[in-house]
């Protein structure tokens, strides 16, 4: 795309232009016009290029403003939306809007609204077995017992079934607390003290390891700050400072290290990747920035050549059954924490998948991975642009539809990985 400095080279008087229309309409050219044609088409040129990326801008603008509108389902069937705008055929950018929805017939190509009423699977109340973690307690007949006759009719025997289930939930404190009351003697004649000791389950220290967990959790899952527990505490009459919170969960950090040393051995060993990075802000190393910045405007320079970028990379890795999540906070980017896990890779393992999206940050050794891109990145880059080129953008759409199709139906038939493939290549 040409840039707007060079605008002022195509400039033509209107003139000009009015007179070489003349001339194309009666066949008389002259040899001067050739020259001044192709001016006036590279202005033409320069001037849709520049409307199309403000266009472009303007979208990328209102998304980022007002958010992205939901394609409606049904409204795709012609590769329309319900505005009337081009689409791809899809209304989630991760292509979850391949998925069929329930109530929802399809005939050839007519789509059909689902019916109302009714609840979508995996919605409304929760079973039995989703409360894993409920204390268990059994609720026996104080009257009645197996092989009593039946006091309604008198002639039966009672014998046992399946118990019945309830569930009740009740309400904890993060933090609760037990005080202790220590009964003390005294000698009359020597004064000596004796005090009654405490029972083996208060343990050595006033906060136990559990009260450490709950405070990490509550921080660093929950996402609560200090002080917001610490105002919660206090209302329940167990108070814990911010700064003995934080205490606390260091005691914790310092455990857990071997743990995530031993959690990246294990991820390293991985057959799946998934890999990306966001921005984080790090007090100690924006401390940093404004040292180098400091010091590189004493030498003259108008910013740092030092690295100022802050990063927190999620390393998903499946193994075997498992899943272990890996975070780093830290100036490196993910590419570079990846490298470091896979340097603790037995030699002998095959290359695992790594699934990112196109940026070079994520990039390693790639003769060491098998590298696989994101599809949803891709697609959004050209739902993105499906305003200024509807019938372009439209095909690639329509083509990672029917991809996107291919897996959830691999999905809900819960192929291997291997016939998986072979679907899709199919």
């Amino acid at each position: 795309m040409a840039t707007m400095s060079q605008a002022h080279e195509v400039q033509q008087r209107l003139d000009e232009v009015k007179a070489l229309r003349e001339r194309l309409g009666t066949g008389r050219w002259q040899e001067e016009d050739w020259g001044l044609l192709e001016r006036v088409l590279g202005s033409y040129e320069r001037l849709l290029s520049m409307l199309c990326e403000a266009q472009i801008t303007l979208k990328r603008l209102q998304t980022l403003v007002f958010g992205k509108r939901r394609q409606r389902r049904h409204g795709l069937a012609s590769g329309t939306s319900a505005s009337g705008g081009a689409t791809g055929g899809c209304d989630h950018e991760s292509g979850a809007d391949a998925r069929p929805q329930p109530g929802v017939e399809t005939a050839g190509d007519e789509v059909q609204l689902p019916r109302a009423g009714g609840h979508r699977p995996g919605y409304g109340r929760l079973g039995m077995a989703t409360y894993a973690g409920a204390e268990r307690a059994e609720c026996r007949h104080e009257a009645l017992a197996v092989g009593q006759r039946c006091p309604v009719c008198g002639q039966g025997r009672l014998y046992g079934v399946p118990p019945g289930r309830e569930i009740r939930i009740d309400g904890n404190a993060l933090l609760s607390a037990i005080r202790y009351e220590l009964e003390k003697l005294r000698c009359s004649a020597c004064g000596q003290m004796f005090t009654a000791p405490l029972p083996a389950e208060a343990g050595t220290e006033k906060y136990s390891p559990r009260a450490r967990a709950v405070l990490a959790v509550s921080r660093y899952y929950l996402g609560l700050p200090f002080f917001r527990v610490e105002a919660y505490q206090a209302m329940l009459g167990v108070p814990v400072p911010d700064a003995t919170q934080w205490d606390q969960i260091e005691q914790l950090g310092d455990c857990s290290y071997k743990v995530f040393a031993y959690l990246e051995t294990l991820a390293a060993q991985g057959e799946l990747i998934h890999q990306d990075d966001t921005s984080v802000r790090i007090l100690s190393l924006m401390a940093e920035n404004r040292t180098h910045q400091t010091a590189a405007e004493a030498l003259g320079f108008a910013r740092s050549q030092e690295r100022t970028g802050m990063f927190t990379t999620a390393l998903v890795v499946k193994v075997g059954e498992q899943t272990i999540c890996l975070y780093y906070s830290s100036r490196s980017h993910a590419g570079e924490n990846l490298q470091a896990l896979l340097e603790q890779r037995e030699a002998e393992r095959d290359k695992p998948l790594v699934m990112s999206d196109a940026l070079s940050r994520n990039e390693v050794d790639e003769t060491t991975v098998i590298r696989c891109h994101c599809l949803a990145h891709g697609r959004r880059q050209f739902s993105d642009l499906a305003d200024v080129f509807p019938v372009e953008c439209q095909v690639v759409l329509d083509t990672l539809k029917q991809v996107f199709d291919h897996d959830e139906e691999a999905r809900d038939k819960q192929m291997s990985p291997e016939a998986r493939f072979a679907y899709h290549q199919a």
